[in-house]
């Protein structure tokens, strides 16, 4: 089945303007079988020729496909074929005989393959005709014949018209080589397999090859649900990737702050497997809104599964920041590289401007869109004995905000000027730098109501 489930989520729907966010990146494949349940006859060569080695080889392979599709079905080794596959096993000589039909007993399947033992000659129309009678061609399941033998036909009809027959009924047959005395006719096996031959064929002379033989053929039944996975994920111009956590498959590193590469040699090969990988963002940018996480993500592996990841989209909430009074306007000069003075006159300076300045910030608490408000400060500073002194107050609107919801609004940069000829706190006089004990007073409310008052109405 290959890639069965790609997912990416953020752990949070909302952030400040500087705020940081969790994204995760899941992805789960699975071996085919287990999607598509798959009937496996194992047809296997019990001639003669097969005696000692060979069949001893031959039967170690048999077991450990056995036990490869068993894993691959469920992801365990319980002794059950899973998912709903099925294998069973004919073996032929001079005749063919089905040692078992299709079932699921891994202590069975493997129990009528250590019964086999060697002698006779060796029909493989009566072994395609054997395997075939097991199949349930009323049933959805995948249909597969592997066929092992050492040698030519020696006895019985010619096995390519019903080879043939299988094909056309949609059953896949593999074919399995090993060079014997008899000798192994390599064109007559390409005849018998499915196409392409060199996916559907494997021949060695050397039976202490027949066990990896049986494993790669079962693997590849199996499917791997992915390999040489690469990952590459781009997050949005207004993110910076900040930390990228080690993943449990593969592994992840950053191309740049706002790119990372995740690669997985496999995935899903013999069970169904999961993969996460968790990483941090944080906003740069001075804008809110709502913003994708993701500029890009693109996806490949060595099967060519097509992978799409769901596009995360978070809110970002920046604070509405109010500057009633303008900073000073500055006046450039320059002095020359060679001058050891200069005098520039710098204009006109005002009265606020003198003394100590004193700069308050103030949040007004949930302020609705579409409502200004009016808000004074009041400044006085406090005594030695407890009295206190206008110092000034300042009366100012706060424009209306448009965000959907009621929110708090911080007005900044609220300036006071204190001269220095009124400083009336507690301690040393004729120190300019001595601490000025100080009272902030803060008053707030709407501008905007639809209250109206009711006025008299005179109907004649």
């Amino acid at each position: 089945m290959g890639v069965t489930n790609s997912n990416k989520v953020i752990d949070r729907e909302r952030i400040g303007c500087d705020g940081t966010l969790r994204v995760t990146l899941a992805l789960t494949a699975a071996p085919d079988i287990i999607s598509n349940p798959t009937d496996i006859v194992l047809v296997l060569d019990r001639s003669g020729s097969m005696a000692g080695t060979p069949l001893a080889s031959m039967k170690a392979g048999a077991k450990t496909f056995i036990d490869i599709i068993e894993e691959a079905t469920d992801g365990v080794k319980d002794g059950q074929i899973g998912s709903g596959s099925h294998i069973g096993i004919v073996s032929f000589a001079s005749d063919a005989v089905a040692d078992t039909q299709l079932i699921t007993s891994v202590d069975t399947l493997k129990d009528a393959v250590d019964s086999l033992s060697a002698g006779g000659n060796t029909d493989h129309a009566d072994a395609f005709t054997k395997a075939i009678q097991l199949f349930d061609f009323a049933s959805s399941n995948a249909k597969v014949i592997v066929m092992f033998t050492d040698g030519n036909t020696t006895a019985g009809a010619p096995p390519a018209p019903v080879a043939a027959a299988a094909k056309a009924q949609g059953i896949i047959i593999y074919c399995i080589g090993l060079v014997g005395s008899d000798g192994v006719d390599v064109d007559t096996l390409n005849e018998w397999a499915s196409d392409p031959d060199a996916a559907h064929v494997a021949i060695t002379p050397n039976a202490a090859d027949l066990e990896e033989l049986f494993a790669e053929l079962a693997a590849n039944i199996s499917k791997p649900g992915a390999t040489d996975i690469v990952i590459d994920e781009v997050v949005s111009p207004d993110l910076v990737i900040t930390n990228v956590l080690t993943p449990a498959k593969g592994s992840a590193s950053m191309l740049d702050a706002r790119s990372l590469r995740w690669t997985i040699p496999q995935l899903g090969v013999s069970a169904s497997e999961s993969a996460v990988l968790g990483f941090f963002v944080r906003h740069v940018s001075q804008t809110q809104g709502t913003k994708l996480v993701n500029e890009s993500i693109t996806y490949s592996d060595a099967e060519g599964n097509v992978v799409s990841f769901p596009a995360p989209t978070v809110t970002v909430e920046c604070d509405v920041v109010v500057h009633p009074e303008e900073c000073p306007v500055p006046v450039d000069l320059t002095v020359a590289g060679c001058s050891d003075a200069v005098s520039v006159d710098l204009g006109d300076i005002y009265l606020e401007s003198q003394g100590r300045i004193v700069q308050l910030d103030v949040t007004i608490k949930n302020v609705c869109p579409g409502k200004r408000v009016a808000l004074v400060v009041i400044l006085t500073e406090v005594d030695e004995n407890g009295v206190e002194h206008q110092r000034g107050m300042k009366a100012m609107t706060i424009p209306a905000h448009d965000y959907p919801s009621c929110r708090d609004v911080l007005v900044k940069c609220i300036k006071f000027v204190l001269p220095e000829d009124l400083d009336v706190s507690s301690g040393p006089t004729g120190c300019m730098c001595r601490q000025r004990d100080l009272r902030a007073r803060f008053i707030a409310h709407d501008i905007d109501t639809d209250y109206r008052c009711c006025e008299p109405v005179v109907t004649i």
